[in-house]
């Protein structure tokens, strides 16, 4: 792929994450004002629904994840990212519309299916970026998702404000605009002689998918490693918000501004510095780094100190353990399996988000409820920063020193498995 191209097909796929993180945050703050109207405004069971939504959305990605990932192996990342943003076009209209929970339920399927082509995307980053590069691009893509988390519900309110229907219908538009820019400009990715020759349906599932992550002993260790950051990560959506009402007592207009800091510095420190430190660090010691940095900062978080739990969110925004685990993954698979390496970790992700938020939102509710008089109200952020601090431990055993030397690895040489 000539440079030109390459620059181009890889902001799309930025965009395209870009795109997928805005309109999912879009529709936070709408969502459950919508599900109250059709349930006669009564919010205990609107609270319900949304917990079906979201434990459903997260089921898709579980399945859905690694079925995009290999199909993009057999046929090519362009036609399932295209085909998948323009199912995301068809999912908002639907929810715009939905006459009623029925409707907007299968609208949450929907999406839950099309944004699983997170795979097929970061499957896309590692076709056209060298071994030696992709912590750096892995970075500038976990930037979107930070980006995403700040503009989407600011958008998604704004423009809700009057009608909670406005906000699907903007992004719908959105997908729109963005699957017909991918038509001209996005170029396959995975030439013919590198696919997969059939689409094995043995392996296209959660649990198949396992198989490609134990076929080495260092990528399944990394799997375990992503696996507890993926589980901890769920602290920050799940508690952040009813623990500073709780404990501090700020105002939602004060929480927003914290999470906006918080997204905002993630954002840039994914884009702008991760190649430099990963350069000069190398991918292992920047992931051991990184998880130490995690824990540190979620220990501090659970102190009860407002001051502090500010200056401990601005240094979780710091670390870059997600884009050097990938990183090291995608080293150790062939060219033709990285789409199946994506899906498998996409399911690990969506078992995470089954797990996560009931883990730390029940463990806050006993700590600030009927054991509060126990003084560790801040227990959730607590049992991220052991979750952290043993995936440090698990990520220092199942890489080695040569994982810090970042040397030009030729891209088609491992087979899709080394078994081990």
């Amino acid at each position: 792929m000539r440079e030109p191209n390459r620059r181009a097909a890889t902001i799309f796929i930025f965009v395209t994450v870009l795109i997928d993180m805005v309109t999912f945050g879009m529709i936070g703050p709408v969502l459950p004002k919508l599900i109250a109207g059709f349930v006669g405004n009564d919010y205990a069971s609107a609270a319900e629904v949304i917990g079906v939504f979201a434990t459903v959305w997260a089921l898709m990605q579980f399945f859905c994840s690694p079925l995009l990932g290999m199909l993009s192996d057999r046929i090519g990342r362009r036609p399932v990212i295209l085909v998948s943003n323009a199912v995301t076009v068809v999912d908002y209209a639907i929810m715009a519309l939905a006459p009623n929970l029925g409707w907007l339920f299968a609208g949450r399927v929907l999406s839950g299916i099309a944004t699983s082509n997170i795979t097929a995307a970061s499957a896309y980053i590692a076709d056209v970026t060298p071994p030696e590069g992709r912590a750096k691009a892995f970075g500038v893509l976990g930037s979107a998702f930070g980006l995403g988390f700040v503009l989407g519900p600011a958008i998604g309110g704004l423009v809700g404000n009057a009608n909670p229907r406005l906000t699907f219908w903007a992004a719908a538009i959105f997908a729109l605009a963005n699957t017909s820019y991918g038509l001209f400009v996005l170029p396959e990715s995975l030439p013919r002689e590198r696919r997969t020759a059939q689409l094995e349906w043995r392996r296209a599932n959660p649990v198949g998918s396992l198989r490609l992550l134990r076929s080495h002993h260092e990528l399944w260790g990394l799997t375990w490693v992503n696996f507890i950051t993926y589980v901890a990560h769920e602290v920050l959506p799940n508690v952040w918000v009813i623990y500073c009402i709780a404990v501090f007592g700020w105002s939602t207009g004060s929480i927003g501004l914290t999470l906006t800091l918080v997204g905002t510095i993630s954002a840039i420190n994914q884009a702008t510095m991760i190649g430099p430190v990963v350069k000069r660090l190398g991918e292992r010691r920047t992931l051991l780094a990184s998880l130490a940095l995690a824990a540190i900062g979620l220990f501090v978080m659970g102190i009860h100190n407002g001051i502090a739990f500010l200056a401990a969110a601005v240094l979780i925004s710091l670390p870059m353990y997600q884009a050097s685990s990938q990183a090291l993954m995608t080293r150790r698979v062939g060219a033709q399996a990285q789409g199946e390496l994506q899906g498998a970790l996409g399911s690990v992700r969506g078992v995470s988000m089954l797990i996560g938020p009931l883990l730390f939102t029940l463990i806050f509710a006993r700590f600030a409820g009927p054991w509060r008089s126990l003084g560790l109200v801040g227990a959730p952020w607590f049992l991220a920063a052991i979750l952290y601090g043993a995936s440090l431990l698990l990520a220092w055993r199942v890489t080695s020193r040569a994982d810090d030397v970042v040397l030009p690895v030729p891209e088609p040489a491992p087979p899709i498995y080394a078994e081990s």
